[in-house]
């Protein structure tokens, strides 16, 4: 605790207006007057009573503000408020936490009652939208006394820091989506797109083993032909590629595309860890940045965590002829791309499709795009005038793009996503996990 200062509270502002205002009523009503003055003298005998017994403690209150380790974008965060009474009669407590500016709430103000010589504890909750450092200022609270005519302030708690990071609270509400999805019965397995060898062991030559395998080292030890036996990888790299370039920039419920990407990826990666593939991610914008090569190691998540919350963009115009010649260069081994994009016109796809394609020719390729819920209300409304049927046929044809695009991609031998923001996370798991059912990875 720093401080501690006295505050008249509005009750007693409102009891000298009532008094005041029989003052005026005595020159009508000269029997008001005596009693008018003793029930100021008794107002001021209350507030100095009211005084001596919110100063006469010295501890009074305590306050203590509990922050989670750090907090998950775009989900409620509890933060936690124990609050301890040292009086010996019930507190009316004025709460007011001074939490950090990114979210804008000037207003903040609890109320609580705390019982006489008692504890207390409450959570409220916070939701980030963007990711970054907050910081928290202090603890206020202003105690009074049932007299409610004084209050006492007091400051807890220094200047706080918690970082936000991408949707670490997603993991557990999809990791039962993972780990209850099964193969469905009948679905004939295509192909894998992993053609690496895994090593297995040592063994003795067989008649009809590939002579290409022999162990020569091995066979001169034992004096024995000796092969090297190799198994299919069961892991594949699945990447998650994040477009960082302007057209991520539009919001949906206060979260961009961009943090709806990244959550999504913190979330597919873990998926696919736990279905036992390899996971990996990059950023492209004019470069290709945030790179993590799919592993599968233990530390992976984490490598993958920490990289995500460091991403940042001035949203600048993406280039996926980069995007191509990096992927070309650093992905060799043929795996599964889910590019998260926006494409609002069949022009802007035009310009890329070209670098999709070859993408594709190498990769199973997966364009995640996103329906403009706004379009969406817009065609929903009822038109009162011309211009709202006028605005209402445009918003119908960018609709109408947006499906041509999904045909346009899949025309070109590349697979596609469109989905709302709200449901990315969900689309994309779907995706994956029906790529694993039908054996193309």
């Amino acid at each position: 605790m720093r401080i501690k200062r006295l505050y008249i509270e509005q009750n007693f502002f409102y009891a000298l207006i009532t008094i005041v205002l029989l003052f005026a009523m005595s020159y009508l009503f000269p029997v008001l007057f005596g009693v008018t003055k003793i029930i100021l003298l008794s107002l001021f005998i209350a507030g100095f009573l009211d005084i001596i017994i919110l100063f006469f403690a010295k501890k009074g209150i305590q306050a203590t503000r509990i922050l989670p380790e750090k907090f998950s974008n775009g989900d409620e965060n509890p933060v936690e408020i124990h609050l301890k009474n040292h009086y010996t009669f019930p507190v009316f407590a004025k709460i007011i936490d001074e939490i950090p500016f990114q979210f804008q709430k000037r207003d903040f103000l609890l109320h609580q009652k705390i019982a006489a010589s008692s504890d207390k504890a409450f959570k409220y909750e916070l939701r980030p939208t963007e990711r970054g450092e907050f910081w928290f200022g202090s603890l206020i609270i202003y105690a009074q006394s049932p007299l409610r005519l004084i209050s006492r302030r007091f400051d807890f708690e220094e200047k706080t820091e918690i970082a936000t990071y991408p949707s670490f609270m997603q993991l557990k509400k999809f990791d039962l989506m993972a780990l209850a999805y099964r193969n469905e019965f009948g679905i004939k397995k295509i192909r894998r797109i992993g053609h690496t060898m895994e090593f297995e062991q040592i063994k003795e030559y067989v008649l009809g083993d590939d002579i290409r395998t022999i162990n020569w080292k091995a066979t001169a030890k034992k004096n024995q032909l000796m092969i090297n036996q190799f198994q299919d990888e069961k892991s594949q790299p699945i990447y998650s590629i994040i477009d960082k370039g302007r057209v991520m920039k539009m919001p949906f419920e206060g979260l961009s595309l961009l943090d709806y990407a990244i959550n999504a990826t913190l979330v597919m990666s873990n998926v696919t860890i736990k279905k036992h593939d390899k996971a990996g991610m990059l950023c492209f914008s004019k470069k290709t940045e945030n790179r993590v090569v799919a592993e599968r190691r233990s530390n992976q998540m984490n490598l993958i965590l920490e990289t995500l919350y460091r991403v940042k963009t001035d949203f600048k115009e993406s280039d996926f002829g980069r995007l191509y010649s990096d992927l070309r260069q650093n992905i060799k081994q043929r795996s599964l791309l889910f590019l998260y994009t926006n494409f609002e016109t069949l022009d802007g796809l035009d310009r890329q499709l070209t670098y999709l394609q070859a993408i594709a020719k190498n990769h199973i390729l997966v364009v995640v795009f996103f329906i403009n819920t706004e379009l969406e209300y817009l065609v929903k409304q009822e038109s009162e005038d011309v211009q709202d049927i006028y605005q209402k046929t445009i918003a119908q044809k960018f609709m109408y793009e947006k499906r041509l695009i999904v045909k346009e991609l899949k025309h070109r031998g590349v697979y596609s996503i469109l989905t709302k923001p709200n449901n990315l996370t969900v689309k994309v798991i779907n995706k994956y996990l029906e790529f694993k059912a039908k054996g193309l990875i």
